[in-house]
């Protein structure tokens, strides 16, 4: 079964990492990469998004679609980045989430076909 995680960065969490110096930035990235190595089994495709403010946003519905530049979605956080995952069953996707050092939210989505 095919899952799609999102890893979502919180308020704090940014400003946690811009208070990291250097080497603590590079140990992080490290963990990530550690925990990516590990799953790539399982892992199909993944990626690290722009930030936030390169967004174009497209609002639809009541009459013509408005687009403006940035995120502008309500919520206090945001998505940073993702994996496929092709795993049994949501339980080892959830085994794989916990497991995850990065930001600290992380969506769990099954794929439709």
């Amino acid at each position: 079964m095919k899952y799609l995680m999102l890893f979502c960065e919180t308020e704090q969490w940014e400003k946690d990492w811009e208070a990291m110096d250097e080497a603590e930035r590079e140990a992080a990235t490290g963990r990530v990469m550690a925990w990516l190595r590990e799953h790539s089994d399982r892992i199909t495709h993944n990626a690290k998004l722009a930030a936030p403010e390169t967004a174009t946003t497209i609002r639809l519905g009541g009459g013509e679609p408005v687009v403006t530049d940035g995120p502008f979605v309500e919520g206090k956080e945001v998505v940073s980045g993702y994996v496929e995952v092709d795993v049994p069953d949501l339980d080892e996707a959830l085994r794989m989430a916990r497991g995850w050092p990065g930001c600290p939210l992380v969506e769990i989505r099954p794929i439709a076909f």
